[in-house]
């Protein structure tokens, strides 16, 4: 006869998350309340999805999102599957064009669909994009105090920190750095007659480094960017760099790449999950090491001009910034001026105006070459007002209307800007509830083919 021991106390029993632990694995082990809320979890995830797909309201058409990664999830799938994505669905059918798949291409073919006022999700983002004159006009000009605001984009924020010009919040704080910024590069030329001497300084080392080529081809591209982001430098540094600078040179290769890489699709994804970021490997790892090296640059360069600063003779931008700085700590403890904030406006400066600036004269450059019958006229139209004699002028341009004209038609034709800085509204609009409180907006610009019969030929 066994021996009945001591009293065993009654086996508490767990809590139902704990259950499951020691359970074996499998549906059928489930208590009821675990397949309960298995059951309510997937009702859940299916009742997401199919809000997702409904038209909202107030919300302007456009293509139906994937739960969570928005419009733009085909680009986490493989090649194979992409093709049964919606940008391709629609190619299949006519409606759009996927030959190059570029963001401005896209948006616009999109339109072509949706209408000129359409929307899309980047993640759960919702975008609302412009594609005719009438709308931008009436959003960005009449309402220009409602939509001047940023998106509060991931990418965006981890790249500037919600700082700068470009990027930052419109509040008080912009309104403060810019007109500072705005007034202090215009004291030091910019808009100016006064930057005339400065440019044509440069142009004479462009002339000089493209006749070193004499009838060899080469690319005009690197005498050109380092020409523009020179004549920046002059306004931000006081100073310029010689072509062969090798720092200069690493300088705005990163700047180069850096605008290339966040134009990959793949950089989207950082909006949807920001921690991609941080992956080491790919474009973003390649961003990360490029922000730390222009970051380690430009510090520098602010630490030398604060090493250096004359308070009586101040000599560019980053030196009236650290006096502002100064002046600011005494009399104000919140001020948003520190040489931080510095750092962001200073980049901004720099990767906005060198890059539009250089593909601007590229595409002069470019469409001259093309149109020699309109080269031989600019040219007739140059000796005749300014000769052989002396440097152009601004003060030339109103004499100059066919130079003029043909300037504008680059412009128009190159859209060296396809996509406008996204917009983002801060208050709600009474237009027909088409956009929504902190809805970024994106302005895909077409070349007004409605008012030109051939909008993608140059006209003369």
């Amino acid at each position: 006869m066994a021996s009945a021991g001591l009293p065993q106390a009654p086996v508490e029993d767990s809590p139902w998350p704990l259950r499951l632990l020691h359970a074996p694995p499998g549906l059928l082990r489930l208590d009821p309340t675990g397949g309960a809320l298995l059951l309510l979890v997937l009702a859940a995830l299916l009742g997401w999805s199919w809000l997702w797909r409904l038209p909202k309201r107030g919300i302007p058409p456009g293509p139906t999102p994937w739960p969570v990664v928005g419009n733009f999830g085909f680009v986490l799938l493989p090649p194979f599957l992409r093709r049964k994505s919606w940008p391709y669905r629609r190619a299949r059918t006519g409606e759009l064009n996927t030959s190059g798949l570029g963001v401005q291409l896209l948006l616009a073919d999109l339109a072509r669909v949706y209408g000129n006022i359409y929307s899309f999700f980047i993640g759960h983002y919702l975008v609302v994009v412009l594609n005719d004159f009438h709308s931008v006009r009436e959003a960005l000009v009449q309402q220009a105090e409602v939509f001047s605001d940023r998106p509060r984009m991931p990418l965006n924020y981890i790249l500037t920190k919600g700082k700068g010009i470009v990027f930052a919040h419109y509040g008080p704080v912009w309104r403060q750095q810019r007109k500072f910024s705005h007034s202090t590069l215009r004291h030091f030329g910019l808009g100016k007659l006064s930057l005339e001497p400065k440019i044509i300084e440069e142009f004479k080392y462009v002339k000089e480094e493209m006749q070193k080529n004499g009838e060899v081809l080469f690319n005009p591209f690197p005498i050109v960017n380092n020409a523009v982001s020179n004549i920046i430098c002059s306004l931000c540094f006081g100073q310029r760099f010689d072509y062969t600078n090798s720092e200069f040179k690493k300088m705005l290769n990163f700047m180069s790449r850096a605008l290339e890489i966040c134009l990959n699709t793949q950089l989207l994804l950082v909006n949807i999950c920001s921690w991609l970021y941080y992956l080491p490997f790919g474009p973003f790892k390649e961003l990360r090491q490029i922000e730390k090296d222009l970051t380690i640059f430009l510090k520098k360069i602010i630490k030398d001009h604060r090493e250096s600063l004359d308070v009586e003779n101040p000599q560019d931008f980053i030196d009236m910034y650290l006096l502002h700085v100064e002046e600011e700590r005494k009399n104000n403890s919140n001020s948003s001026f520190d040489e931080d904030y510095l750092f962001y406006i200073i980049g901004d400066l720099f990767i906005a105006g060198t890059d539009t600036t250089t593909n601007s004269l590229l595409w002069c450059l470019l469409y001259m070459s093309l149109n020699p019958d309109i080269q031989e006229k600019v040219h007739e139209e140059i000796e005749r007002v300014i000769g052989g004699d002396r440097a152009p002028s601004l003060t030339d341009k109103a004499r100059m209307p066919y130079t003029e004209a043909t300037i504008m038609e680059v412009q128009r034709l190159s859209v060296v800007v396809p996509l406008s800085i996204p917009h983002m509204t801060s208050e709600k609009t009474g237009k027909s509830r088409a956009f929504l409180l902190g809805t970024p907006l994106r302005e895909a610009r077409p070349l007004h083919p409605e008012e030109l019969s051939a909008p993608r030929v140059y006209h003369s």
